[in-house]
């Protein structure tokens, strides 16, 4: 996620070049034939075209932006959630002799939120897994498909194995059940940002009627800019670029790009959090590098 208060022009450049250059050349093109050849440019009703896609590209880019805040709101409540998990279980386990049970539970939270993390992202797990568990805790988990909820179920066994043996009462085990829920239901919001893209027509018609004007627009516009008609027009494309690639940047919040969710930074928030919770040595936060924070 990018932090800077102000837009990084080369970020900016890199991403709508292309087809901003591939528009000047044609703005030129449309401006040399009008200039030195006798055809005469057609009127376009180009405030009619403009409105109407604006209002098009807005729509869609607030779909994009509503699914991104979503995946915000969704990793928000699995921090809280994870905090509570480890006060619970901090609370509600007796130290003796449950305090090596108290550990492995936290220990394990924090390997399920970095395993989420990889998994969400298309990134390789097991490492990030056995940065926390051993190979003996962490194999049952990372042979199955869903390796986070590998981890996840892990958890609420051992807690129903404290009840059995008395270490907590049914209440207890409740509470700290009910957390595991919530856990999964934010792992399950998230999978659906993930598996489920926009619609087609969200992502092909934006995409084709903004070139479509963009074409349209040096030739409704040069009998007004004459000469000036490239700049213009590459002004007023760049506007309109900018918008759709907007709704590109937002429309996967987990797809670990520098306009993305900062999922390193918010597992790292966790994990000092949690760590600290059982009086472990936490790591430092993460900080933004050249000026995003991942």
């Amino acid at each position: 996620m990018i932090v800077t208060a102000v837009p990084n022009v080369r970020t900016i450049v890199v991403e709508v070049w292309r087809p901003l250059f591939a528009l000047f050349v044609w703005d030129c093109i449309v401006t040399g034939v009008y200039l030195w050849s006798p055809f005469t440019a057609p009127s376009l009703p180009l405030t009619i075209f403009g409105s109407a896609l604006a209002l098009f590209l807005g729509f869609r880019s607030n779909s994009a932006y509503q699914r991104w805040w979503e995946g915000r709101v969704l990793w928000g409540a699995m921090i809280n959630v994870s905090r509570n998990l480890a006060r619970a279980v901090r609370s509600f386990l007796p130290d003796d002799p449950a305090r090596d049970l108290k550990r492995t539970i936290v220990l394990r939270q924090v390997a399920y939120v970095n395993a989420l993390r990889c998994q969400l992202r298309r990134h390789p797990v097991d490492g990030e897994v056995l940065r926390f568990l051993s190979q003996g805790e962490a194999t049952p988990s990372l042979a199955r498909t869903n390796k986070a909820n590998g981890i996840l179920d892990g958890s609420s066994r051992r807690i129903d194995a404290a009840m059995r043996a008395g270490l907590i009462d049914t209440i207890q085990q409740s509470h700290i059940e009910g957390l595991l829920v919530e856990i999964a239901n934010a792992q399950g919001g998230m999978e659906r940002l993930k598996n489920t893209p926009l619609p087609n027509q969200f992502r092909f018609f934006p995409t084709f009627f903004t070139r479509l004007f963009c074409l349209l627009l040096p030739i409704g516009l040069v009998e007004t800019l004459g000469i000036a008609t490239p700049v213009g027009s590459t002004i007023a494309g760049l506007m309109f670029l900018a918008v759709l690639q907007i709704g590109d940047d937002l429309v996967d919040p987990f797809a670990d790009t520098v306009h993305d969710l900062p999922l390193s930074a918010m597992c790292r928030t966790i994990e000092i959090d949690l760590l600290e919770a059982i009086g472990d040595e936490a790591p430092k936060p993460l900080q933004p590098v050249d000026g995003v924070l991942w």
